[in-house]
């Protein structure tokens, strides 16, 4: 009778999955929340998620995690400088319209802020670290009762490292007993933060790909009506502005707005249609040069391979200690992108070969908002030597393409067996 409504559920549950996530993406619900027009620099969408009981006897023991840095300001100063002076110029020029003198306003405050900030991780960032690991405790008490000797990596890069400070810093508040080793040093760089000679080859500009991406940007690319609005001096313009490369310069500032703590917002200079043109652009190249587009031949994916070893044995060795304990890990958006598609989790890993179709079976802010995170929930019972586990992506349950009678978790050992057959055929 309990296989029975177990198979029940998992029908239930992967018919909810496959009628929700894995529906094609459509402009419409892209532009609902413009915000995600950022791509990558979407702010972590924090939502309350249904965390499905373990089967009768199961509690969680072991927790294996890879997050993404959190917010963050632009990577270069110079983004935010040229823009500045371009607008200050202008200023001094008396070339600006009542709305481009308000931008070069707001740019004041954006510039006051970010200033010696560039790729730092922001306040917000370190908020969503706390939250993640909060809500982890919160949901899997049992993983961190006592005092468990748990892992934490990080990057060199020091926005990661202060993610990994703020998540194990809320661990340590909930439960000072923890002992947590932190360590942020190149040893572990092979797996944590690894791309693969092809991959990093296949990404120069100089490869057969980027003349059809640059062609797509050159036409997702209008940025007449957003520089008229802001200059009102045509000669000032044809002298001083590349509109290209201003329409792209405030689309990046404008995305970035979310993650910091200025209080600006320049998304009102945009139309939608262009911030959706300028998203797609933003969105192929991820999924070209980091993600599962058929057009790089599984190169992308296959830099996750180091990674995804390094979570099989974190876990047979957690498995075999016998003990509670977690594995934490912080690095980038290049690497929670392939070890996604390597994992096959949900509807991340689709294939499009249509550059016009790329956001329908792709969208690089589900994947990879700022923070982002894949956890593998480890389960146990007494007398069982059946460990189960169940895969969350931004801390929400997702499938993978293993079967299984008691969704959303699946037999490890059907799924360890899984993914060292996929390792195997990985270059």
């Amino acid at each position: 009778m309990k296989l029975i409504k177990y198979f029940a559920f998992s029908f239930i549950f992967l018919c909810g999955i496959h009628s929700s996530s894995w529906a094609q993406s459509t402009r419409e619900e892209i532009l609902s929340n413009i915000a995600q027009t950022g791509g990558v620099y979407y702010a972590y969408p924090v939502k309350e998620a249904i965390a499905t009981p373990a089967p009768k006897g199961y509690k969680p023991f072991y927790i294996s995690h890879y997050g993404r840095h959190g917010s963050r300001w632009i990577q270069s100063e110079k983004d935010y400088k040229t823009i500045v002076e371009l607008f200050d110029k202008a200023h001094k020029a008396g070339a600006l319209t009542d709305l481009g003198e308000d931008v070069r306003q707001r740019m004041i405050l954006v510039w006051q802020d970010a200033e010696g900030h560039g790729g730092d991780l922001s306040p917000i960032g370190v908020r969503q670290h706390r939250g993640i690991a909060e809500r982890m405790y919160q949901n899997y008490p049992e993983v961190f009762q006592g005092n468990p000797a748990i892992s934490a990596r990080s990057t060199v890069v020091l926005r990661c490292v202060l993610s990994m400070d703020a998540f194990c810093e809320r661990l340590k508040e909930l439960n000072p007993a923890l002992q947590i080793r932190r360590e942020a040093c190149p040893k572990y760089m092979y797996y944590m933060n690894y791309h693969t000679p092809e991959a990093v080859s296949f990404s120069a500009i100089q490869k057969p790909w980027y003349e059809e991406y640059r062609k797509f940007k050159e036409s997702h690319t209008h940025p007449d009506r957003l520089v008229s609005s802001l200059f009102s001096n045509p000669d000032f313009i044809r002298k001083e502005v590349n509109p290209d490369e201003l329409m792209w310069g405030l689309y990046w500032i404008a995305s970035d707005m979310q993650d910091v703590e200025v209080g600006v917002d320049f998304y009102n200079i945009f139309e939608k249609e262009e911030l959706f043109d300028l998203w797609q652009v933003h969105n192929y190249h991820n999924y070209v040069c980091d993600g599962p587009a058929p057009l790089n031949g599984g190169i992308m994916t296959a830099s996750a391979k180091s990674l995804a070893q390094n979570i099989l044995d974190s876990a047979d060795e957690a498995i075999k200690s016998g003990v509670n304990t977690a594995t934490l890990r912080f690095g980038h958006d290049g690497n929670v992108i392939p070890l996604t598609a390597l994992l096959q989790l949900g509807d991340m890993w689709q294939e499009e070969t249509n550059p016009d179709k790329f956001y329908q079976a792709w969208c690089n802010f589900k994947v990879t908002p700022m923070a982002a995170n894949i956890q593998l929930v480890f389960f146990k019972k007494k007398g069982s030597d059946d460990i189960l586990v169940k895969f969350l992506h931004c801390e929400k349950e997702v499938t993978i393409p293993i079967e299984t009678d008691i969704a959303p978790f699946y037999h490890w050992k059907d799924v360890e067996a899984y993914y060292r057959n996929v390792l195997k055929k990985l270059p």
